[in-house]
């Protein structure tokens, strides 16, 4: 028997009296609290802009929830829901190419949070890493955040229509070139 792609992501438990208990809102938020963090991780490598990355990040769960009734489950749910918000984020880029930045970004504005020394530093270490593989060109930088993501090559390679042996060494010029923008001084 083969099942609908809506009822396999939108499946519906009921109670015994045969309510739903689980119903396509119910559904996206229970995806969303699982996979919002990605979604949101996804956006900002691809907008440096904050407003602009929310207005991306609304894109994508606009897109994520169009799609998932045409997830036919040949992909993990996890996968599926990455390939279509890098589809979604590089339209964007595709379209905000075209227009004048609205405001330079300010790479020397310091952090607003207060905090210890090591939250700084994990906060400082993050940005420079964002900073650092939204600057990747786009063959480089599409693998080397589904790697960050924790994505394998084989598991990558499906979702941007290449093979394991591409991802991978376009994983490994990512790494150096994040490892040279990460440490300037360390040139090997």
């Amino acid at each position: 028997m083969k099942v609908s792609p809506a009822r396999r992501v939108f499946r519906t438990r009921r109670d015994f009296s045969g309510r739903p208990l689980l119903g396509r809102d119910d559904a996206f938020e229970a995806i969303l609290a699982e996979h919002g963090a990605m979604l949101g991780r996804i956006a900002a490598a691809y907008e440096a802009d904050p407003e602009r990355r929310r207005e991306l990040r609304q894109e994508i769960l606009l897109a994520v929830w169009r799609a998932l009734p045409r997830h036919r489950g040949e992909a993990p749910l996890r996968a599926f829901i990455a390939r279509v918000a890098h589809n979604r984020a590089i339209t964007h880029v595709a379209r905000e190419a075209g227009e004048p930045r609205r405001q330079p970004l300010d790479e020397a504005a310091p952090s607003g949070a207060p905090g210890p020394h090591e939250t700084f530093e994990a906060r400082h270490m993050r940005e420079r890493l964002a900073q650092a593989v939204r600057a990747l060109p786009l063959p480089f930088r599409q693998p080397a955040l589904l790697t960050l993501e924790g994505f394998s090559p084989a598991e990558i390679a499906p979702m941007l229509g290449l093979n394991a042996n591409t991802v991978s060494i376009r994983l490994t010029r990512a790494k150096a070139a994040l490892r040279a923008a990460l440490d300037p001084e360390d040139r090997r």
